[in-house]
């Protein structure tokens, strides 16, 4: 253990922030200019690692399109993190949600509860993945803001064993977790303004990394047509609407007619657009999807 701690030592998300060593004699504005000051510095750190997370949705992207699936492993908050990204794609991009799908150490208890200790066990990241079924064609992505989780070394390593795609999301440059990937995300977020709660600027960072993989895959695999939603989920009223949005933006089409094709193609906002773009009916650009993998471009390229 003491090995362990000498290195958590030298994390820089685990240091001293200077500039808020103050923080219990501010007040509540102060408090919160504080920390968006700190916030400002995010977007910088994260730009720093976009080689990496460009490669990282080229490959996944990859892996998705030969029927692989991209699954997020973490503990405690970075766990949670990518939960919530997983979470967000069935309704989003209208994809199954086994595609992507967020492991948390300590099961969905974890979700609401801490149990801090799960992230110590790595054979437990393991037998975790094994429980579904992983695969070589699948990716993992392990996310620790510190790059220090036992749980998450022991997922990569088991992955990259079965020849998965590794990928390790941290926030401290040579982190632990980093040497157990194929390709590391990093972060560099520095101290937070309370000391070592990577909830916060480690989180925000982890976030924005987590958009961009998620949303970067699923425009590669055909789920976006230009920059339009074009597989959302019509389930309630407010979707239903912005389906109708959706299909007059790509199409022109006036509201009764927008309503007509969504309607006329059971729903689906993407078979909508190509109807009327590509002047067929539902059979025909049902077909033409398919024969496109999905995409509205290619799709409407086969209907000319």
């Amino acid at each position: 253990m003491e090995k362990n701690n000498s290195y958590l030592n030298t994390l820089d998300t685990e240091q001293v922030n200077k500039r808020s060593r103050g923080l219990d004699s501010l007040s509540g504005l102060e408090i919160a200019e504080l920390m968006n000051a700190e916030d400002r510095t995010v977007a910088d750190a994260v730009a720093k690692a976009l080689p990496a997370i460009g490669q990282a949705i080229d490959l996944i992207a990859d892996r998705l399109e030969r029927g692989g699936r991209l699954l997020y492993i973490g503990a405690g908050t970075s766990g949670r993190l990518g939960v919530l990204d997983a979470s967000e794609c069935p309704p989003t991009f209208g994809v199954a949600p086994d595609i992507v799908r967020g492991i948390i150490a300590g099961g969905d208890v974890a979700l609401r509860n801490s149990v801090e200790s799960a992230e110590d066990d790595p054979a437990q990241g393991q037998a975790d993945l094994q429980n579904i079924g992983l695969r070589e064609i699948d990716t993992v992505a392990a996310i620790s803001a510190s790059g220090y989780a036992p749980y998450c070394r022991g997922a990569l390593d088991y992955a990259a064993s079965v020849g998965a795609l590794t990928i390790a999301i941290t926030c401290n440059r040579d982190a632990l977790l980093s040497r157990h990937a194929h390709l590391a995300i990093v972060a560099e977020t520095g101290p937070e303004v309370l000391q070592g709660s990577t909830r916060l600027k480690a989180g925000t960072a982890t976030k924005m990394i987590l958009n961009m993989l998620s949303t970067g895959v699923m425009v590669r695999n055909g789920h976006v047509y230009q920059n339009l939603m074009v597989d959302v989920v019509v389930n309630n009223s407010k979707l239903e609407e912005r389906a109708v949005r959706i299909i007059r933006q790509a199409t022109g089409a006036d509201e009764e007619r927008a309503r007509c094709l969504l309607r006329d193609a059971n729903g689906s906002a993407k078979a909508a657009i190509v109807m009327e773009l590509g002047g067929c009916d539902y059979a025909s650009a049902e077909a033409a999807l398919l024969s496109s993998s999905g995409r509205v471009a290619a799709a409407l390229q086969m209907l000319r």
